[in-house]
């Protein structure tokens, strides 16, 4: 069983601390989302993880030892930084072959990782004419090639379609469930909120939290609608309970019973009454700073 684990990283670009003496950890067996503003660390933290980049002081590693110690890196650790990264001329078989070469592993693997994320029948396709989308299953295919232990991804939801978010789910899922250690830096929160089990949230260089995706704290909050809309909001505004406005509904900082036992006092018909879920960007909000692009006005 392979974990990521980072101690005490610092790095600096000049005056700018990039990374700050951050800890955290990402367990076999789990998907762990790495979130946090832009600007907060994360692609440095990933650089150094993935041996692009040499930290200042402390140690990224992987399995225990830093990746440019591991016997065969690219057979151990599935990188995804930049999905526009490919030769653009190259077709997409041609690519995975020419990456199945350069770590030693057979030529049928590509393949075998075409099928994976779906590409069969863009294999010949030229790797400009590809969509975002496709890149993106084109530099996880690649990524796979190894079969590693580890998988490191950097956005990569980026173009994909609700079906496209859908497979990848599937994919990381299965990764982690087959005892494989996921690392996903992401800005799609309610995505990744669906198959996280840990979230690492930076900011400004420091890890700001660490915590299960079960263990975050959530303030209740109650979606409801009523045949009644104004009486609703005016009893709500009556009771001092703060709610939101969306398309159709109210979402009241309340839990479920508040909302039901005030709509039975007030004599309102209501169609819609249901706990909302907790979501990671409300989290990633209490505890980052104010430029994380989750937080709502």
């Amino acid at each position: 069983m392979t974990t990521i684990e980072m101690r005490e990283v610092s790095k600096r670009y000049g005056t700018l601390r990039a990374l700050d003496r951050a800890t955290f950890s990402a367990p076999a067996g789990q998907v762990t989302a790495f979130c946090g503003p832009n600007g907060a660390g994360k692609s440095t933290a990933l650089r150094v993880l993935t041996g692009i980049i040499r930290a200042d002081s402390g140690s990224a590693l992987v399995g225990g030892s830093p990746i440019e110690q591991l016997p065969e890196p690219a057979r151990q650790v599935g990188v995804l930084l930049d999905a526009s990264a490919f030769h653009p001329g190259r077709s997409v078989r041609e690519t995975l072959r020419l990456g199945a070469l350069s770590i030693g592993v057979p030529k049928g693997r590509a393949d075998a990782c075409l099928e994976i994320v779906g590409l069969e029948a863009a294999a010949r396709r030229r790797v400009g004419k590809l969509s975002l989308g496709m890149r993106q299953r084109l530099g996880i295919a690649h990524a796979l090639l190894g079969d590693p232990a580890v998988l490191v991804l950097d956005e990569p939801s980026n173009g994909l379609d609700p079906a496209g978010m859908r497979w990848l789910d599937d994919v990381l899922r299965r990764f982690a469930d087959d005892g494989g250690s996921v690392l996903v830096s992401t800005h799609h929160l309610a995505a990744i909120e669906q198959i996280a089990d840990r979230l690492v949230a930076v900011s400004k260089g420091r890890i700001v939290a660490e915590t299960a995706i079960a263990d975050i704290p959530h303030t209740a909050r109650t979606t409801v609608s009523a045949t009644d809309p104004k009486a609703l909001s005016d009893a709500l505004d009556g009771a001092l309970i703060r709610y939101e406005r969306r398309p159709d509904v109210l979402v009241a900082d309340v839990d479920p019973a508040v909302v039901g036992a005030l709509a039975l006092r007030r004599g309102l018909v209501l169609t819609r009454l249901a706990a909302e879920a907790p979501r990671i960007d409300d989290f990633l909000t209490s505890v980052t700073d104010a430029e994380f692009e989750g937080r709502r006005a």
